[in-house]
C-alpha cells in the first residue's frame, strides 16, 4: 500500500475544513444568518407540518426549504410548507426580518402565526412582494410599510388586522395587487394615485366606511368592497372603470343610480345587492356581464329586455313594475338563462306563449308580485309561501 503524499493529505483536511456543514453557513451574511436563527426560534410547526425539520443551522442557511439566496444575502423567504394539506405554522414574526436587507419576496403559507406585523419590515427596502394571509395576525397595519417604493403585491387577508387603511399604501407606484379583505379595519378608504397600476383591489368583509373615493385607478380589473359600511354614489365612479372583469359592491349602504355603461363591460360577476340603489336600469347595449346581482335595491321602472342577455340574473326584491319582457321567456326556454329571480317586485305580468313550463336546469322565481305565477316553479326558501302581493299594494 502507497503511502498517501503529506501535500494530498494537507489538502483533504483543509477542504474537509472549508466544506464541512459547520462552515458552509458561514457563507451567508452575519446579519441574515442571526435573522434567520431569530425567526425560527419564534416560529414553529403546526402538528401536521415539517416545515422546519430540515433547517439545521449546521448546514447552508440558503439550502433550507423556503429560502433562497442570492451571493451571500437571502432574497427570498417561504415560512411553512405550501403543498396542500399542510397545516402550517404558529407563533410570531420576528423582528429581525428588517435585517433581511435584500429581501424581494416574503409569504406565509395559512396557519395560526399571531401577534403583530413587524413594523421592521420597511427596512426591507427592496420588498416586492409581501404576502401573510389567512393567518392571526392582529393589531394595525404598520404605517412604515408605505416607505416600500418597489412593492407590487400586498396581500394580508384573512386576518385579524384592526385599524386604518395606511393613508399612503394605495399610492405606492408599483402596487398592482392590495387584498386586506377579512379583517376588522375601520375608516374610510385612502385616495389612490392617478396614475396607480393597480389591477387587483379587495377590502371585501371589514368594518369600512364613508365614500368609495374617486377616481379609482382606470387599471382596475378585480375589485371587491362588499360587506362594509360604504355609502354615497357610484354613478361617476365606475364607468371610468373600462377593464374591469370583476365588481362587488354588495352589502354596503350605496345609494343613487346604476350606471348603464357597467353593463356592457366583460364583467364575469357583477354583485351590487343588499345596499340602496334606485331609479331605472338603463344598460347600454350590448350586455355583456353573464352574472347580475341587483337584488335587494330600491330599483324601479320595467325590467330592461337588454338584461336578458345575461346567464344569472338575480332582481329580487326591488320595485319593478310592468310585464317581464317576452325575451327573457325565449332564453329560459333555449337554456340561455339558467337563474331568473323576479320574485318581490311588483311585476304585473308574463307571457308563457305556446309552451307552458321551463327546462329543469332552469330556476326561475316569480312569487309575490302583482300577478298570479304563470307557471309553479320551485323558488328559495326566503321568497316565502305567498304567491302573490295583496292588491291594494299593486298599481290599479
Amino acid at each position: 500500500m502507497v503511502a498517501p503524499d503529506a501535500a494530498a493529505v494537507a489538502l483533504t483536511i483543509l477542504l474537509h475544513f472549508f466544506l464541512s456543514p459547520a462552515q458552509t453557513a458561514a457563507i451567508l451574511a452575519p446579519n441574515d444568518y442571526l435573522a434567520l436563527q431569530s425567526i425560527r426560534k419564534s416560529l414553529s410547526d403546526l402538528p401536521g407540518s415539517s416545515y422546519f425539520t430540515s433547517w439545521d443551522f449546521t448546514a447552508d442557511p440558503c439550502s433550507f426549504p423556503g429560502v433562497l439566496c442570492r451571493g451571500d444575502r437571502v432574497v427570498a423567504l417561504a415560512l411553512g410548507d405550501p403543498r396542500a394539506g399542510s397545516s402550517g405554522l404558529s407563533g410570531r414574526l420576528h423582528p429581525s426580518i428588517g435585517s433581511l436587507s435584500d429581501l424581494a419576496e416574503l409569504s406565509l403559507v395559512p396557519g395560526r402565526v399571531s401577534g403583530p406585523i413587524p413594523s421592521s419590515i420597511s427596512l426591507c427596502s427592496s420588498l416586492r412582494f409581501l404576502a401573510l394571509s389567512r393567518n392571526l395576525l392582529s393589531g394595525d397595519i404598520p404605517p412604515s410599510i408605505s416607505s416600500l417604493s418597489h412593492l407590487r403585491v400586498v396581500d394580508l387577508g384573512s386576518n385579524l388586522l384592526s385599524g386604518t387603511i395606511p393613508s399612503l399604501l394605495p399610492r405606492l407606484p408599483s402596487l398592482s395587487t392590495l387584498i386586506l379583505s377579512h379583517n376588522r379595519l375601520s375608516g374610510s378608504i385612502p385616495a389612490f394615485a392617478h396614475s396607480s397600476p393597480l389591477i387587483r383591489l379587495d377590502l371585501q368583509r371589514n368594518r369600512l366606511s364613508g365614500n368609495i373615493p374617486g377616481p379609482l385607478p382606470a387599471s382596475l380589473r378585480y375589485l371587491s368592497l362588499s360587506s362594509n359600511q360604504l355609502s354615497g354614489r357610484v354613478d361617476r365612479i365606475l364607468p371610468r372603470l373600462v377593464r374591469l372583469t370583476f365588481l362587488d359592491l354588495s352589502s354596503n349602504r350605496l345609494s343613487g343610480p346604476i350606471p348603464g355603461s357597467i353593463f356592457s363591460l366583460p364583467i364575469s360577476y357583477l354583485r351590487l345587492q343588499r345596499n340602496s340603489f334606485s331609479g331605472y336600469l338603463n344598460p347600454t347595449s350590448p350586455v355583456r356581464t353573464s352574472y347580475i346581482d341587483l337584488s335587494f335595491n330600491r330599483l324601479g321602472g320595467q325590467i330592461p329586455a337588454d338584461l336578458a342577455a345575461a346567464e344569472w340574473i338575480y332582481l329580487d326584491y326591488n320595485r319593478f313594475t310592468g310585464e317581464v319582457p317576452s325575451i327573457f321567456v325565449d332564453r329560459v326556454k333555449n337554456g340561455g338563462i339558467r337563474v331568473l329571480y323576479l320574485q318581490h317586485n311588483f311585476l304585473t305580468g308574463m307571457e308563457l306563449g305556446p309552451s307552458t313550463g321551463f327546462p329543469m336546469l332552469s330556476s326561475v322565481c316569480l312569487q309575490y308580485n302583482c300577478m298570479l305565477p304563470p307557471v309553479q316553479t320551485a323558488c328559495p326558501a326566503r321568497a316565502g309561501q305567498q304567491k302573490t302581493r295583496p292588491p291594494e299594494q299593486c298599481p290599479k
